[in-house]
């Protein structure tokens, strides 16, 4: 009885490394970042008619301060979901808020050094992905003041509004959807 388990089994780790030696995976839109891997067949796609206008709220530090931050990495994987099947949203309507214990991803390379030690901050290269495709990415200015951030090292392509609390609030009046971290 044994046998045909274990024959079983060794068949189907063949066939699933055989599947995931096929699978490659994507980067359409942020290069670098927020790796997706296409699934034929999968039920729900991105829908070319609608408009995607989507806040992602960033709140969590990464593991450690010479790592990407993930759930910014998110917004990349997010992009490259929906550039996959050929959807690219508006200017400006994917918003990123950086706040509470994530807001030092925004400082420049000097102020991030200085409190974390890190020799450059590694989330900068990924704002400014992040920009190009189109992504308003902001700070909430109350997180910088409580953090010890002074705002005149916020990297120059990031806004700073007066609160992540009203802009989340403004922003799902408006019809955005947010995505939580």
């Amino acid at each position: 009885m044994r046998l045909p388990t274990f024959a079983i089994a060794g068949c189907l780790a063949v066939m699933s490394s055989a599947v995931s030696a096929d699978v490659t995976t994507q980067q359409p839109v942020i290069a670098g970042y927020g790796k997706v891997t296409p699934v034929e067949g999968a039920a729900e796609r991105p829908d070319r008619s609608l408009r995607y206008r989507v806040l992602f709220n960033v709140t969590k530090a990464a593991a450690s301060p010479d790592k990407v931050n993930p759930s910014l990495e998110k917004v990349a994987r997010f992009l490259n979901l929906l550039g996959a099947d050929g959807v690219r949203p508006a200017r400006g309507d994917v918003v990123v808020i950086v706040h509470g214990p994530a807001t030092l991803i925004v400082a420049d390379d000097a102020a991030y050094a200085t409190k974390t030690g890190a020799a450059a901050n590694p989330n900068l290269a990924l704002v400014a992905a992040l920009k190009r495709a189109g992504v308003s990415v902001r700070v909430c200015s109350q997180a910088l003041i409580g953090n010890g951030i002074a705002p005149a090292t916020v990297d120059k392509t990031v806004e700073i509004d007066v609160s992540a609390l009203t802009t989340m609030a403004t922003l799902q009046i408006r019809g955005w959807a947010l995505i939580p971290d």
